[in-house]
């Protein structure tokens, strides 16, 4: 197969050899100091301005929440799409970032790439998303992932509640309705279980009479925490006092979290889409988390050679929630299949696929038609248009036209 480096490709028979030297050279900084301090300011004041921006339009929406909650919600599910667009420009302005997906059978049919080039998934309206924790950067991607299933606005994030209190961007995360975690489930739970009640009671109209819920996409890391040194350290020595197999590539997932919501929201939603996420540019044997910060991603110029991932799909009538241990063991499973799709693909460079001819490629170049052969969906973390940003701003500009339209008509 081809398509092995970013921007250049290889014959399939070099595949194997590139990818094991890929990781042996460690990534380099793109960018010296005065440019990224250039960097820096240009992208902190965009990223900055466009975060107030956005509260500022959450804050004018708020009053919708006494007036009629429908449009209360889909207010604040706009303003989430506008961080959504924020992350994606910011993405594919500051640190441009190829993306390799490909999944099981599972998932066929619903991986594609659009007309432009851009990829496009087709997956379900309500879902809950699971995925390993390589890197804080983690979120930004599965999140591109919504956006382009059209979904950028649905999205919910189970999250610590540290979060909740940076500035701007805590107070809009809470507007997002965000489920803040303090990894004490005494205090956790109930208000887990008060968010998940509005996540499956807020229904609208269908022609059917059957109960149609709002679309959405609870996102979960069930690990608790990116991957590290320390963290690596207290989940082997956790796995060893339960007598559990290390893993190599994760940190144990915990269980408790997951099952609770899968509990709270059976009936409502129907699929668990679970996604392995591995990036290449480390020297294998290292943790990502050292190599793709913020800061080395955005400022530094040194994002992932490219980022990969392999989706499947369970449904959530086959999964053991009626009694937590062996739902454990269900979800540990999960992961120690998860270990051994990474250990191939620090192995190969790539994740496997079953999705051979079933990728529609449109007017996709030739790297990406070559791709797609092999059941590969390549493509650019990018807007479908760069106008697309105009619609953060639309409300702010909306309003200041109003307050001006009385000079303009002469009164």
């Amino acid at each position: 197969m081809e398509a092995t480096e970013l921007r250049q490709r290889k014959p399939a028979a070099n595949a194997q050899n590139d990818a094991q030297t890929s990781r042996d050279i460690e990534p380099r900084l793109k960018h010296g100091i005065p440019m990224q301090i250039l960097r820096c300011v240009l992208l902190a004041t965009w990223f900055n301005c466009c975060c107030v921006i956005i509260l500022v339009t959450q804050v004018i929406g708020s009053p919708l929440y006494f007036i009629n909650k429908e449009y209360y919600n889909a207010w604040m599910a706009s303003t989430k799409r506008s961080f959504g667009l924020v992350i994606t420009a910011l993405t594919e302005w500051g640190c441009p970032t190829y993306v390799r997906v490909s999944g099981d059978e599972s998932v066929r049919g619903q991986i594609h790439l659009a007309d432009d080039g851009r990829l496009k998934t087709t997956f379900p309206e309500r879902l809950v998303m699971i995925s390993n924790h390589q890197v804080y950067t983690d979120w930004i991607y599965l999140w591109w992932i919504a956006y382009s299933n059209l979904m950028h606005g649905h999205i919910f994030i189970i999250l610590k509640e540290s979060l909740k209190y940076i500035p701007v961007l805590g107070q809009g995360m809470t507007f997002y309705g965000f489920i803040f975690m303090a990894r004490k489930w005494l205090s956790d739970k109930p208000r887990l279980q008060h968010r998940l009640e509005k996540l499956k009671i807020q229904t609208i109209g269908s022609n059917s009479g059957a109960p149609k819920y709002d679309p959405m996409w609870l996102l979960i890391f069930p690990e608790g925490t990116n991957l590290s040194i320390n963290t690596k350290r207290r989940s082997d020595a956790f796995g060893a006092k339960n007598s559990f197999a290390p893993l190599k590539h994760q940190v144990l997932p915990r269980s408790t979290g997951l099952f609770f919501c899968l509990q709270q929201l059976r009936g409502t939603v129907d699929w668990v889409y679970d996604c392995t996420v591995g990036y290449e540019g480390p020297p294998r044997g290292s943790y990502a988390d050292k190599y793709f910060t913020l800061r080395s991603t955005y400022v530094q110029g040194r994002p992932p050679t490219s980022v990969n991932m392999y989706w499947r799909r369970f449904a959530v009538a086959d999964i053991p929630l009626d009694d937590q241990q062996e739902f454990d063991a269900w979800l540990r499973d999960r992961w120690t299949e998860k270990d051994e799709l990474l250990e191939g693909y620090f192995e190969t460079g790539r994740f496997p696929s079953s999705l051979k001819g079933s990728i529609d490629v449109g007017q996709g170049d030739a790297t990406q038609l070559t791709a797609a052969e092999d059941g590969y969906a390549e493509a650019h973390v990018r807007l479908a248009h760069w106008t697309e940003v105009g619609r953060i701003f639309r409300v702010i500009f909306g309003i200041a036209f109003l307050c001006q339209l009385p000079k303009l008509l002469g009164f």
